[in-house]
């Protein structure tokens, strides 16, 4: 079987191995166990891997470089446009060879594949919608446009799309998903948490401003202001980083907030089993890996309703939700710590429910999808 995978990840290449983004690759070693010939469509840089990158495994991998195409400024979109007609030929060329033809959405590569498949019905295909599904929630013109095509059954045949969340009304394109990062052998009796002694909170995910990691340094130091025994480590980098250096300097917030920067998997595997509460207020979500790999461990998540997020949480029996508001949350969460032992009890709850998302539970589900 040649798969052909579609995306918008960039990529690295070291010593003749494609490295990208440590989530999706982990991910898409999985599907690779079961095809013959791998056939990649995406940018290509010209740099060095980072510590969250990690390696393809597959022994026969073609891969197409294409350019990147950006839209934020009219110089990037008029550039972007005469990039398009290279890569929609591309696409089409590699579509025709194809066995199986692999969509990564929501993004501009995603979106010119999407167009490129209406013209092989024929084809199995399957699609992974990695971004926030709710019909209600605002999205960027592109999003909706993809979720539109990929729901269409008059357009787009012979494909599954996986989606995170269980929404109404959908078309038999649609089918709901989930994502994994431990294996059934990872699984261990989360550690009981003492919440009457300095509460451990950690932020995982890049620093930028759809994460909202300042709003999660203020929710902790309001709390600390307030007489409240906190502590908070954050772990990720982006453009915010310096920002958010600032900020603790000047507020003097260094004996309680640490920055780390970028860590390994394992790392942050550690912290998760220490740490009573994960803390994420992003502004968008798909299915958040971290929030379910910190209920692996019984760290309750704390988030902010996006998305799936609500069902992950069950509404607030398994995590705290959230506004994305300072004085709210703040009291939504001095609230959930008058309780010990619901908090005791919402670890519990989370553990059990997260660790049925096992990676061997995800592999079966894969193997399902990839049969013709």
């Amino acid at each position: 079987m040649n798969f052909v995978i579609i995306t918008h990840v960039k990529h690295i290449r070291e010593d003749e191995h494609f490295f990208a983004y440590a989530p999706y690759v982990r991910e898409m070693n999985i599907w690779f166990k079961y095809v013959d010939e791998v056939t990649i469509i995406a940018p290509l840089l010209n740099s060095k891997k980072s510590t969250i990158d990690s390696a393809y495994q597959h022994n026969n991998i073609n891969f197409n470089r294409v350019p990147e195409v950006v839209f934020t400024s009219l110089s990037k979109f008029i550039k972007s446009v005469f990039k398009l007609p290279i890569i929609i030929y591309t696409i089409f060329k590699v579509c025709k060879k194809a066995d199986h033809i692999h969509l990564r959405c929501p993004g501009n590569m995603g979106l010119l594949g999407c167009l490129v498949q209406v013209l092989f019905p024929k084809k199995v295909k399957t699609a992974k919608y990695a971004g926030n599904w709710d019909p209600k929630a605002k999205q960027p013109m592109s999003y909706r446009f993809q979720r539109w095509l990929l729901s269409s059954t008059f357009f787009t045949k012979n494909i599954t799309t996986l989606v995170y969340g269980n929404w109404p009304d959908q078309t038999k394109n649609i089918k709901t998903f989930f994502t994994a990062s431990y294996t059934k052998q990872e699984i261990v009796t989360p550690k009981t948490r003492d919440y009457s002694e300095t509460l451990k909170f950690v932020f995982v995910g890049s620093l930028v401003i759809g994460k909202r990691p300042l709003l999660a340094i203020k929710i902790v130091e309001a709390l600390y202001k307030q007489g409240k025994k906190v502590h908070l480590d954050l772990y990720g980098d982006g453009i915010l980083n310096e920002e958010l250096q600032d900020y603790v300097i000047t507020n003097k917030l260094e004996a309680i907030v640490n920055i780390l920067g970028n860590q390994q998997k394992e790392v942050v595997k550690e912290v998760l089993k220490e740490t009573h509460f994960l803390i994420l207020p992003s502004k968008s979500e798909g299915w958040p890996k971290v929030i379910a790999e910190a209920m692996f461990f019984g760290a309750i998540p704390i988030a902010t309703s996006v998305s799936c997020v609500p069902f992950m949480l069950d509404y607030g029996a398994r995590g705290v939700l959230i506004e994305p508001n300072l004085e709210l949350a703040v009291n939504t969460i001095k609230k959930q710590l008058q309780n010990l032992g619901n908090l005791k009890l919402m670890s519990e709850k989370a553990s059990s429910w997260s660790q049925t998302y096992t990676l061997d539970a995800f592999e079966t589900e894969i193997v399902k999808l990839l049969k013709p």
